[in-house]
């Protein structure tokens, strides 16, 4: 049961998601609303501090926000400038503490195959112009065009590529490694970079998993106290009577330090970190396990720490560097597809206008 200290700093920090709300602004894509000083404010701080000022200390409310700052931003309070802890819920649909009426929130949408829907939809009217088997070695921009050097996987040989207008849709830090000339924007941002180490475990499980007593299983699971972000079931929304067989994906947000342990340790290790968190819930999970599939991204994620959002670097790249632009998530500070989305959508029609005028 909750005290009713720590449901009154429920509501306070409610509260203060609505001012801010009010007071400043926030929205997806966060570029949408003016940068502020209040922005500003909140962007020189951590998350933490914020909390701390703020004498927001329970521990459930504080596990809570340190979870969700991992699950977005692949780090937690300590390392997120406060103005990514409040955009989390006042760029959505608030915070509403448990009990409350949450019957305005917006609908949740998923697929089956998760964001590869979208980007599948995306995709397909545009097959013909799609070149696929082929990774980008090196840029050079000249005067009048820009050269690639590009290696066809399937042919296994190099090819030269030349355009007037070249959009880079990867993250900063690939494309300073793309880049034979500096841009000083960039190497500025890249500089304020921080990233995640991430960890994802698919376990295919041979039939269903005993329910115990309590909350059923939902479509993302999170179990609370864990370091590890829980796990998605790929058959919560089956319409077939009968539980079976399924696949659990689960996510883990290792702190940058555990990077190296990341590279060098093998799957046997990974998969034991893996099922020890689970087991504390499942305890019949390794029993019904058939094939795990461990994938380890080194740099998955860019952190919003403290300096990055209002940085003149992000600002600048948001602009067209000479023949180059600039599309990804990173120009917003943090990992979300509505940013990745809309700043293609938005660079596509830039270079649609140069094209045009010549």
């Amino acid at each position: 049961a909750r005290s009713p200290a720590a449901h009154a700093q429920l509501q306070q920090f409610e509260q203060a998601v609505e001012r801010a709300q009010r007071e400043l602004g926030f929205a997806m894509p966060s570029h949408r609303l003016p940068w502020t000083a209040g922005h500003a404010a909140l962007d020189a701080q951590t998350f933490a501090e914020w909390l701390n000022q703020q004498v927001l200390d329970d521990p459930q409310l504080r596990w809570y926000l340190d979870y969700c700052c991992r699950d977005d931003y692949g780090a937690g309070p300590e390392a997120v400038s406060a103005w990514a802890g409040l955009h989390y819920f006042a760029s959505r649909h608030g915070f509403h503490p448990p009990g409350s009426d949450t019957s305005e929130r917006e609908p949740v949408l998923t697929w089956p195959q998760g964001n590869a829907f979208l980007s599948e939809a995306i995709a397909a009217p545009l097959q013909p112009q799609i070149q696929r088997g082929r990774t980008v070695l090196h840029v050079e921009t000249g005067k009048h065009e820009i050269t690639l050097r590009v290696w066809n996987e399937a042919a296994q040989r190099e090819e030269r590529w030349q355009c007037q207008q070249l959009v880079l849709a990867t993250p900063l830090f690939v494309a300073q490694r793309l880049l034979s000339q500096a841009v000083p924007a960039l190497n500025d941002a890249v500089a304020l970079q921080r990233h995640a180490p991430w960890l994802v475990a698919n376990l295919q499980l041979k039939g269903p998993m005993l329910q115990g007593l309590g909350v059923a299983p939902s479509w993302d699971n999170v179990i609370y106290g864990s370091q590890a972000l829980g796990y998605v079931d790929a058959m919560h929304q089956s319409l077939k009577p009968v539980s079976g067989p399924t696949v659990l994906s689960a996510y883990w947000a290792l702190p940058q330090v555990r990077r190296g342990e990341l590279l060098r340790s093998d799957w046997r290790h990974w998969l034991t970190e893996v099922l020890a968190e689970l087991t504390t819930v499942h305890p019949d999970l390794p029993g019904l396990l058939q094939q795990a599939d461990l994938v380890r991204w080194g740099h998955a994620m860019s952190i919003p720490g403290t300096g990055l959002r209002g940085s003149r670097a992000l600002q600048a790249l948001r602009r067209p560097q000479g023949r180059i632009h600039f599309a990804h998530s990173d120009l917003a500070g943090y990992s979300v597809f509505e940013e990745a989305y809309t700043r293609g959508c938005e660079t596509a029609v830039t270079v649609a206008k140069i094209a045009s005028t010549k």
